[in-house]
């Protein structure tokens, strides 16, 4: 028995040449563009158009680029500058009264 592909949420209309979102996307120099009124109509779809394909569009509004759509990528992870722990031991420490000192010191001159 062949397994069958997960159905989308969004299937493809048989009779329609492309999906429902794509019928709304330009090509322009700049990329795929879909108008912000198409990308709020077909928001779900065209999420999960950009998720399988790994597609970019560009929302435009009054014919201007004002935002992208783009998949998700792993984030990078950051590392910890190397040098960080041997500048905080350079650094001296100043003699002075505690956090807690310093809080107490400024109720007690309010009168609380």
């Amino acid at each position: 028995m062949k397994k069958k592909d997960a159905p989308t949420k969004y299937p493809i209309d048989p009779q329609a040449t492309r999906p429902a979102v794509l019928r709304e996307v330009a090509s322009l120099p700049w990329g795929q563009a879909i108008s912000v009124r198409a990308a709020k109509a077909h928001l779900s779809g065209l999420l999960e158009l950009v998720a399988r394909t790994g597609r970019e569009f560009v929302i435009t509004s009054d014919g201007k680029p004002k935002a992208k759509v783009v998949p998700m990528t792993a984030q990078p992870t950051r590392k910890p500058w190397p040098g960080a722990a041997e500048h905080l031991k350079t650094i001296p420490l100043r003699p002075g009264p505690t956090a807690e000192e310093l809080i107490r010191t400024d109720r007690d001159g309010r009168g609380w």
